[in-house]
């Protein structure tokens, strides 16, 4: 029984459980298989970059102070992090990778970088 290549139909020659002719059909087919969960991996990975590269570039001393409207006014989306820290007193950190941030009254935020 002769087998075709799963992306463009091409007869196959090789190994038995060979299922694409060429590296180009393996990850075009690939692509197309995953294209829709990987437009969401994407979006939210740039996301997560852009957010730390902003939380970096206002916090090069590793603790400092920022307003609501600085951060907006680069990008800074408040829906993406990747994890929250809770301290004995209850104060909540909010994390992007190793970049923190902290509300502070009227607006404020406090960055923190984690060690």
């Amino acid at each position: 029984m002769q087998k075709s290549c799963l992306e463009c139909g091409e007869k196959l020659v090789g190994r038995e459980d060979k299922k694409f002719c060429s590296d180009y059909c393996r990850n075009a087919h690939h692509n197309k298989v995953n294209k829709e969960s990987s437009n969401l991996v994407r979006n939210t990975n740039n996301q997560l970059r852009r957010n730390y590269r902003i939380l970096q570039e206002l916090n090069p001393e590793n603790k400092t102070k920022t307003s609501k409207s600085k951060l907006l006014a680069k990008g800074f989306s408040f829906e993406y992090i990747t994890g929250i820290y809770t301290t004995k007193t209850g104060t909540v950190y909010y994390f992007v990778y190793d970049q923190g941030y902290l509300p502070l009254e009227n607006d404020f935020y406090a960055l923190v970088k984690r060690n």
